[in-house]
């Protein structure tokens, strides 16, 4: 047919629809392409086969329009203001291209800027449920919510521990726009404004649920610089449930101010105990081992003994004085560990050397090894650079040698090299299966620690005080016995004997030497009946019995005193703490805690005690982030976060890992349904762009 406007000043493309990528989600709008039939449009008549091909063409304005129902008109996805597509005959009228001409100026003249705002109306058929329903003013157009792809960015930044300012990076904001461009990300202001107000809904469901600890409660300090050398300290609490499981939460990630001592830090510690209500409850704290942090805990036990809340106790990290026994014993190897790290790097970064390698160390059978080798800095790292010079030395020598061109002969050991490793890898092993107990326990119990630490001592003394030893091996065992001293000097106390002695495969048996004194079995046996026999159990000394309240109290003073005697007598010779005591330990590898659980009916009271105590921590932080290479990404990620990030961002994911539901306001952000909604979404998109194509 032909145009009765021959030159309208329209642009059109050719649109050819395709399924959308795995970003093509509910969040993206669909608009479908306009088919303007170029010929006879009539349907009702026979002669189809004369009709001139459909062609598919867009007008850059008719994405700002929708079809009506009755297919004949356009109608404005702003204002609703609808336009005619064809005449009553099915052909093409003028009206179409002055027509959509005219939808230019509608656009320019009701709604000015709409290119720009991104702010275009979907098909409501299409357009997805928000997470946070907004209610739209009456009047106005209603615009898409893209509030439900920042929030699962907001879930994104968290479970990354990635600042805010991460969505400033140009070539991202371009990665979305390029998906599609009327995507609206949030400004890093309301990012962040959205962190802290998600930081305080969460922060009082983790408040309400301490109200119904009904156990002592102990908390463990973390202290470390970000890239500004802004000082942070993070508070956790740990106890034991009623139904015996060990329960752990992050209470707050604090800012120390300068000049960061120990009166700064006790201050902050009280204002998160105060914050949380939960100052009256607390058992024990144990400290990093700085000075700063022991001054800290020695103000905050007399600020507790001042309130009369009841015992209190501080200890050190048992890890962080391993991590430094052990520092010492790798000292004679440290340039050979850095030697032999260089090599595993290459291992890890070529897939040919790694296949070499694999195959030299089969044919000397050398062992399997799993690739990536442990190459961190951390003591599990530096012991796999020990382990593969003692058990594949041939292998990698090999490797070295064939590749001498890429790799250098530099990595090469000589036999003196060979040897200092051959001895302190031998020495150091105990250590390691020690440290790989602590990390695979599930509840490092202060009872257990002690234990390895007591055997950790000994190794030290005997290599120490042999003859056969070279003198730098012995006199790296005299800088590790003086450490372990010091940390035995201050963990022996009343507090730890009574948190060791109520660990069922400890008991007295196996407790250290040092620890295991007359003086603390009566001290704690006191401590037992004080707190833990009239207070928790007012009924024991009662003055009447059921049975003889049931005899109407028809009971004379003087049996009245004989049966208190009694009763008294009964309970000196065969207290729980004493018939718990007289049996034997139980095996290593019992889970204590359902120990607890399955004799807690034996020893009602005891059992009490026990949940208290045995919530007490040996080490300040989860010994596999000091030992091992996990470490590393948690100090690069605490060492990056800005400021006015950390504190929000850290506290938000470890309470998402705890179970807390993210919350906005009180309102829980239910993200299984939002994934539900996105996977939905990207399956219609596929489907519907496919069918379109083959049409």
């Amino acid at each position: 047919m032909h145009l009765k406007h021959p030159k309208p000043l329209l642009l059109f493309l050719q649109v050819d629809l395709e399924p959308k990528s795995v970003m093509d989600v509910a969040l993206i709008p669909h608009i479908d392409p306009i088919d303007i039939d170029l010929g006879s449009s009539d349907k009702g008549s026979p002669n189809t086969s004369a009709k001139p091909r459909k062609k598919t063409m867009t007008s850059v304005y008719l994405k700002y329009f929708e079809t009506a129902a009755d297919g004949k008109s356009r109608r404005c996805k702003f204002c609703g203001q609808s336009y005619s597509i064809a005449t009553a005959t099915g052909e093409i009228d003028t009206e179409i291209f002055i027509g959509t001409g005219n939808l230019g100026r509608h656009l320019s003249n009701r709604h000015p800027g709409y290119d720009k705002s991104g702010d275009i109306v979907s098909n409501p058929a299409r357009q997805p449920t928000s997470i946070i329903k907004k209610s739209q003013p009456q009047g106005k157009p209603q615009q898409i919510d893209y509030d439900h792809l920042n929030w699962l960015i907001v879930k994104w930044l968290i479970l990354s521990s990635l600042p805010p300012s991460t969505l400033e990076e140009k070539w991202l904001a371009n990665s979305y726009k390029f998906l599609n461009p009327s995507i609206q990300l949030w400004s890093t202001e309301k990012y962040k404004a959205v962190f802290r107000e998600v930081f305080r809904s969460m922060q009082e469901d983790v408040k309400a649920s301490l109200e119904h600890v009904s156990s002592k409660i102990s908390v463990t300090l973390d202290f470390w610089n970000s890239y500004d050398q802004i000082s942070f300290m993070s508070v956790t609490c740990q106890w034991i449930d009623e139904s015996w499981s060990f329960q752990k939460v992050l209470l707050d990630i604090t800012h120390i101010p300068y000049p960061c001592g120990g009166l700064e830090i006790f201050h902050s510690i009280v204002k998160v105990l105060k914050m949380y209500n939960i100052e009256s409850r607390i058992l024990s704290c144990t400290h990093d081992n700085s000075q700063d942090a022991v001054h800290a805990c020695h103000a905050l036990k007399e600020h507790l003994d001042g309130q009369k809340v009841g015992p209190f106790c501080y200890i050190p990290c048992a890890a962080r004085t391993l991590n430094l026994i052990i520092d010492d014993g790798l000292r004679p190897t440290k340039s050979i560990i850095a030697k032999v790290r260089e090599f595993v790097l290459e291992l890890n970064a070529c897939l040919d050397i790694s296949e070499d390698f694999v195959q030299f160390t089969t044919v000397y059978q050398e062992g399997n090894w799993k690739f990536p080798l442990d190459a961190s800095v951390r003591w599990s790292g530096n012991y796999q650079m020990l382990d593969i010079v003692r058990k594949a030395g041939k292998s990698m020598e090999a490797v070295i040698r064939k590749y001498e061109e890429t790799l250098g002969s530099k990595m090469l050991l000589n036999s003196a090299e060979k040897n200092v490793v051959n001895i302190v890898h031998q020495y150091l092993e105990p250590f390691y299966k020690t440290t790989n107990n602590i990390c695979t326990n599930k509840v490092a119990t202060v009872g257990l620690v002690l234990f390895f630490m007591d055997h950790i001592s000994e190794t030290v003394a005997a290599c120490r005080d042999s003859r056969h030893n070279p003198d730098w091996l012995k006199s790296a065992a005299e800088d590790m016995a003086k450490k372990a001293k010091n940390y035995s000097n201050q963990v022996c106390n009343i507090f730890t004997y009574m948190t060791a002695i109520l660990d069922p495969r400890i008991k007295g048996e196996l407790i250290p030497e040092n620890l295991n004194s007359g003086n603390h079995l009566e001290e704690a046996r006191s401590h037992f009946m004080r707190y833990y026999s009239s207070n928790h159990f007012p009924s024991v000394t009662s003055g009447y019995s059921a049975q003889e309240i049931e005899d109407g109290g028809s009971v004379s003073f003087a049996e009245e005193i004989a049966r208190k005697k009694r009763r008294a007598s009964m309970s000196n010779a065969t207290d729980e703490l004493t018939q718990y005591l007289s049996e034997p330990p139980a095996p290593i590898p019992t889970d204590v805690l359902e120990w607890w659980k399955v004799n807690n009916t034996r020893y009602p009271r005891l059992s009490v005690m026990a949940r208290d105590f045995l919530a007490v921590q040996a080490t300040s932080l989860a010994p596999e982030e000091l030992f091992c290479g996990r470490g590393d990404d948690i100090d690069k990620q605490r060492y990056c976060m800005p400021h006015d990030s950390t504190p929000a961002l850290l506290c938000i994911k470890s309470w998402i890992q705890s179970g807390f539901k993210l919350k906005y306001k009180s309102s829980e952000i239910d993200y299984e349904r939002l994934m539900e909604l996105s996977a939905t979404s990207t399956v219609d998109s596929s489907t519907a762009g496919s069918d379109k194509k083959s049409k």
